[in-house]
């Protein structure tokens, strides 16, 4: 009997993070990442947004092994709150390890009985009965992979996140030699990621800082500062290496900065020696050109570190920014944090230091570009590809990428996946299945999963925009107005004039008020219904905004 699989994903499609791929193969269950997604700002109160696991839940005796291809949020960190539902083996290197266990412990979580298997970079075992192979590529986070399961009929692929890279370190090593092993092996399904499948040509040299900053560590007579993600370990990397070739010492800004190094260090990421290293507190004691402090941290709360710190305002009263200094933006937006990196950039250009801002076209993401993507492709050569891992835009241009290429690639046997959406494959011919796999987003509030309902977001949204607090005293039997109103106005900023609204909110109030009291059938929650749709209403023409509108009308009969 031939293997029956199912693959589909519960994130990760037309979504940025929240990564998450299941292969079930004959009822054994393997899941490929396990990640989060960071909330917007219609999100306010959630601290991180993760799948819909009611599928893996429901079926959690047959789940054989989480594997787990590099360390970033998106791909593993929603597993901390999946893991005590559901355990089982979870296969990974020690950097993915590493930060796994920093992130359970970082939302308060313990990972003591989480059963790791630490596999070395590419290398083959077996869950199940099953043959898994793990091939090493290049990322911006240490011992990056993509992973194989064997089937009757073939290699089931996920490259995971990748670029075509031609060097030697052994952290960062695009395994070449792995993947052409695979390619002598059947490839039933090739899944690839899609981040930067719109990009032409390779990827690679544009992910490098070095050619853009080593003449200004070269050149610079006052202090250095670089601000860069936490999570780019590869140019976190080069700052050590720059910083050791022109005998200057790094120094953490602060704690966070100095966990992420000393976490790199302890599983092999990075080594900084001794006499390249120095603390915040030995800062006045070093020349100022052998100066190299790290600003590091995770999008937004990053941008604001940076604010707080070039306007005078961190904790840290030690480290001034001053004209002599150099500043390094080595940390580009993306479409959710626009507003707080620009406002950290201007923070900086006013502190009246030298500034070197990075943007996204100067320094790119390591995703694999459109001959990234057409090289893993014609190694691998796939009976079905689907991509995986990016915006729909994405998606879809990963598959023309692999329709352009001319070897069996068709509309027949190129699939484009949604969230939910199924892939089965039986007897080694595939085809899409809409089964209804419960999917979506769940809120973590806190270490809360799910706590947080869509009634409380809406209510968070309003609080966002202001307060209307309306309060009134009415004779239900009378039906008439006794004491009021009392209007106040809180958090809403945008108003040229506070008393004028409040008059005009009042005037509304009332004459509502009176209207839902002539009516002798309105009950006081009627009434209190009529006077908020009312009252918001105006408000709305009058502001734009959709504050929360608390009418407290107290009947006294």
């Amino acid at each position: 009997m031939s293997d029956k699989v199912r693959l589909f994903a519960l994130g990760g499609l037309d979504e940025d993070g929240k990564n998450c791929i299941v292969v079930d193969i004959n009822n054994d269950i393997f899941v490929i990442g396990c990640g989060i997604k960071f909330p917007d700002r219609t999100m306010p109160g959630v601290d991180y947004v993760i799948p819909n696991f009611d599928w893996i839940v429901e079926r959690k005796d047959h789940v054989k092994a989480y594997l787990l291809l590099h360390g970033h949020d998106d791909e593993i960190a929603a597993l901390v709150y999946l893991y005590k539902d559901v355990p089982a083996p979870i296969y990974c290197s020690s950097v993915t390890a590493s930060e796994l266990k920093g992130f359970a412990k970082h939302v308060g979580i313990d990972s003591k009985d989480f059963d790791f298997h630490i596999i070395p970079a590419s290398c083959s075992f077996n869950v199940a009965g099953r043959k898994i192979s793990f091939f090493q590529t290049s990322h911006n986070i240490g011992l990056s992979s993509g992973v194989a399961i064997s089937t009757d009929k073939g290699n089931i692929v996920y490259t995971g996140d990748f670029v075509v890279e031609n060097n030697a370190d052994k952290n960062y090593l695009h395994d070449a030699l792995a993947i052409s092993s695979l390619g002598k092996e059947n490839t039933l399904v090739l899944m690839s990621e899609s981040v930067y499948a719109s990009n032409q040509g390779y990827t690679a040299p544009n992910y490098k800082i070095t050619k853009h900053i080593e003449r200004t560590f070269k050149d610079a007579t006052g202090r250095l500062f670089i601000a860069l993600f936490s999570n780019n370990g590869f140019n976190i990397d080069e700052i050590i290496k720059l910083a050791v070739q022109n005998k200057k010492k790094i120094i953490p800004y602060d704690e966070e900065s100095a966990r992420v190094l000393e976490q790199m260090q302890s599983c092999g990421q990075l080594m900084i020696p001794r006499e390249n290293f120095a603390r915040s507190s030995e800062i006045i004691r070093i020349k100022s050109s052998e100066i190299v402090v790290l600003l590091l941290g995770y999008g937004a709360k990053l941008y604001n570190k940076i604010a707080l710190f070039a306007s005078g305002q961190a904790e840290n009263k030690m480290i001034v920014l001053n004209e002599n200094d150099t500043f390094i933006l080595a940390c580009p937006s993306n479409a959710n944090t626009e507003i707080e990196a620009t406002d950290a950039h201007d923070e900086v250009f006013k502190s009246g230091c030298h500034v070197l801002n990075l943007n996204r076209k100067q320094l790119l993401k390591m995703h694999a570009s459109e001959e990234d993507l057409k090289m893993m492709i014609s190694v691998l050569h796939p009976k079905y590809y689907i991509p995986m891992k990016g915006s729909f835009k994405d998606l879809l241009k990963n598959a023309q990428v692999a329709l352009s290429m001319g070897i069996n690639l068709s509309h027949q046997n190129v699939f484009l996946l949604e969230n939910g959406l199924s892939c089965l494959i039986e007897g080694g011919e595939a085809h899409l299945f809409d089964e209804h796999i419960p999917h979506g987003d769940i809120f973590i509030d806190g270490i809360g999963v799910g706590d947080v309902q869509k009634e409380v977001i809406a209510d968070r949204q309003a609080l966002a925009e202001g307060v209307f607090i309306m309060s009134a005293a009415i004779s239900i039997k009378n039906r008439r107005l006794l004491a009021g109103p009392d209007v106040q106005i809180r958090g809403l900023t945008a108003i040229n004039d506070p008393d004028v609204m409040i008059k005009e909110v009042s005037k509304v109030f009332v004459a509502a008020l009176s209207e839902a009291l002539e009516d002798e059938a309105s009950d006081i929650e009627a009434i209190r219904q009529f006077v908020y749709e009312r009252t918001l209403r105006a408000i709305r023409r009058q502001t734009g905004k959709s504050p929360m509108v608390l009418p407290l009308i107290i009947p006294v009969d």
